[in-house]
């Protein structure tokens, strides 16, 4: 099932559900927002779909016109921005089939004082990153984007600061998780998801990587309730205009990645601060796909384009750039 929020006639959140990419979108009856229908499920025990189910089905829903009219939101939002939570992991994909074995062989028949730290820690997730059932695995790189009001929604600008040196796309999985009211996580399922980051800014010096990454991020515009495909395949382009500047085959999945989903899942929630109750998490998985390392410089106006047919509509977003800020300290 796929489910989205878009704003209404009355500016009231609408939910839309349907069960594959191809099929007619309708309203959930009194569904409130995809917050209260996850947080029903994770309070009661039951499935999300049973909630929705329970619901009941209202009026159609023209997603396509909902989104050339600017109207999709978030498909998950909170009622306290402050309470949405913009995370991630890096250094978790293989890249392509084709040279999964020759990244492997070359990490692993590297002399370990010549490799950098960011290769050494792609090794420790080859190595480690998919646990047997019952041990634990290595934790992977983690970074923090910001709150819900770094969220933009599908259709809307991404801004990149006025300092920043670079606003580049990273197309990635992201999982969708409530705490439910006795502190358990519990994942809605995944969603496309571009983690805009400053990649310039992130090649100074990797210890610049905390800077690069606090930036927007768009995720959406539908959520698939429910486990991730094992081989997550898609397409990744920049539009200037008319024009396809950069277009890359998107992977993902664990077929094409060095963690499970569920060893990056458990390093993110074993800390308690990201268990409480009532708080939405978003979280995104890492990407081997990157205009960036073609040489691609996006421009305010391009339009970023992430698609992967099992997940709905494409997201979309345009580049925009923030005017200059005086920003000054003053003492009280």
């Amino acid at each position: 099932m796929l489910i989205s929020q878009i704003k209404g006639s009355n500016g009231e959140i609408v939910v839309a559900v349907r069960n594959r990419r191809c099929d007619v979108a309708k309203a959930v009856v009194n569904g409130g927002s995809v917050y209260k229908l996850a947080m029903e499920a994770a309070d009661s025990g039951k499935s999300l779909v049973s909630v929705i189910e329970a619901h009941g089905f209202g009026d159609v829903v023209d997603l396509e016109k909902a989104y050339t009219e600017g109207r999709f939101l978030s498909p998950i939002t909170h009622p306290d921005a402050a309470h949405l939570h913009l995370t991630g992991t890096g250094l978790t994909h293989l890249g392509s089939a084709a040279t999964r074995d020759s990244m492997h062989k070359k990490t692993t028949e590297a002399a370990e004082e010549t490799l950098t730290d960011s290769m050494k820690m792609f090794k420790m997730g080859i190595e480690g990153g998919k646990p047997k059932a019952g041990e634990k695995g290595v934790q992977p790189e983690w970074f923090y984007k910001g709150n819900g009001y770094g969220a933009a929604a599908p259709g809307a600008a991404l801004v990149s600061p006025s300092f920043a040196l670079d606003g580049g796309e990273e197309p990635e999985m992201a999982g969708i998780y409530v705490i439910a009211k006795d502190g358990s996580p519990f994942r809605i399922g995944f969603a496309l998801s571009n983690e805009f980051s400053d990649h310039v800014t992130e090649r100074i010096n990797y210890l610049y990587l905390a800077h690069s990454k606090l930036r927007p991020a768009s995720f959406g515009p539908e959520i698939r309730i429910g486990a991730a495909p094992e081989d997550i395949r898609g397409t990744s382009r920049i539009k200037r205009g008319d024009k396809v500047i950069f277009e890359k085959p998107f992977l993902s999945g664990e077929a094409n990645m060095s963690h499970t989903f569920a060893n990056l899942e458990y390093h993110h929630f074993k800390y308690g601060l990201f268990r409480i109750p009532g708080d939405v998490h978003v979280h995104m998985f890492g990407t081997a796909t990157l205009s960036f390392a073609d040489g691609i410089k996006p421009e305010a106006g391009d339009v970023f384009e992430i698609e992967v047919a099992d997940f709905g509509l494409p997201l979309r977003n345009r580049l925009a750039v923030a005017s200059e800020e005086n920003v000054a300290v003053r003492q009280l």
